[in-house]
């Protein structure tokens, strides 16, 4: 990961990957997660990615996006996907 802070307070950036291994639904892999996240004076915009062709194992053809919810002070994730098989 790698952040920088700007002058101007609230303002910042950082950049990240990060492999997830595991299991989604069952099916056990692993993939790349591409972050990108600004802050503008306070104001968050997040993009979290599937680097595509990343998945391994059953997770390969995986493509998607990753929300980082924040509710009542706690941290939560939703995960939209697909997952193109090979026949």
């Amino acid at each position: 990961m790698l952040a920088a802070e700007t002058p101007v307070q609230g303002s910042r950036v950082y950049v990240a990957l990060e492999r997830v291994t595991g299991a989604l639904h069952g099916l056990r892999g692993s993939f790349l997660l591409r972050h990108s996240g600004v802050m503008v004076r306070g104001s968050p915009q997040l993009e979290v990615t599937v680097v595509p062709d990343s998945g391994t194992g059953e997770l390969e053809g995986l493509a998607g996006r990753l929300e980082i919810v924040v509710a009542d002070g706690r941290h939560g994730y939703d995960f939209a996907y697909t997952l193109e098989r090979s026949p």
